[in-house]
């Protein structure tokens, strides 16, 4: 039996959180609410399928708890309920990672409809990324499920954490990673993790890579990134 998609709402407004929680657990989705954005960044955040995000809200607005959770890297959907619905109230949220927006007052049908195809939408996108195990370009062949590099055929031995390191930037080649993002990423148990240590490792994984070294590249003051075009 499939596990049901956990939901996360966050909203200051109990009453409307409480109508969403009821309404969602009986379509049999798994919900925590939240009355805050500061309340919501203390939950496991990559454990829910969807969230459900106020925009005014006291304290941090929901943009600014998107930014926030996307430039840590979180590709979470994410639905705005809001009663600003302007033409820049949309920019906005999808300028800063928004998959939907719902205005209010919303419909509890309107918002279940939309739940279940942002889903829809996540779940085919994350199937076809499961297929795609192997990413190879040229002599160049990394297996995410072997935990594998060969480069013109031969096997390149990568410790653990390089080959973390080289799969995490292949998997999102649109985004460029802060050194934070990676330390997050990596080594968010372990304390003490400096920029040197993500700059050292990458240096180690460029000689590894050998004439394949510039497909990892780094703009100065925003961090690295994959980069075939580079190759």
């Amino acid at each position: 039996m499939d596990m049901p998609d956990r939901i996360l709402i966050v909203d200051d407004d109990s009453s409307i959180a409480e109508i969403l929680e009821f309404n969602l657990k009986n379509e049999n989705f798994e919900v925590t609410t939240a009355i805050s954005a500061e309340e919501a960044l203390n939950q496991p955040l990559h454990e829910f399928q969807l969230i459900l995000l106020d925009v005014m809200m006291g304290g941090m607005s929901g943009y600014k708890m998107a930014e926030k959770i996307r430039k840590d890297g979180l590709v979470t959907p994410i639905i705005f309920l809001t009663a600003k619905d302007t033409e820049n109230d949309l920019l906005t949220g999808f300028s800063v990672g928004a998959d939907d927006y719902i205005s209010k007052p919303f419909s509890i049908k309107e918002v279940i409809a939309r739940v279940k195809a942002v889903l829809k939408r996540a779940e085919k996108s994350d199937s076809h990324k499961i297929k795609e195990d192997i990413l190879s370009f040229g002599d160049f062949s990394l297996n995410f499920n072997l935990k594998e590099l060969k480069i013109n055929h031969h096997p390149i031995p990568l410790t653990k954490t390089e080959f973390e390191l080289l799969s995490l930037l292949a998997k999102h080649p649109e985004r460029m990673f802060s050194r934070e993002n990676i330390i997050n990423k990596l080594w968010s148990e372990t304390p003490f993790i400096t920029d040197r240590t993500v700059d050292v490792h990458i240096a180690r994984l460029r000689k590894k890579l050998g004439a394949y070294a510039s497909v990892i590249s780094n703009k100065t003051g925003y961090g690295y990134r994959f980069n075939m075009d580079a190759s």
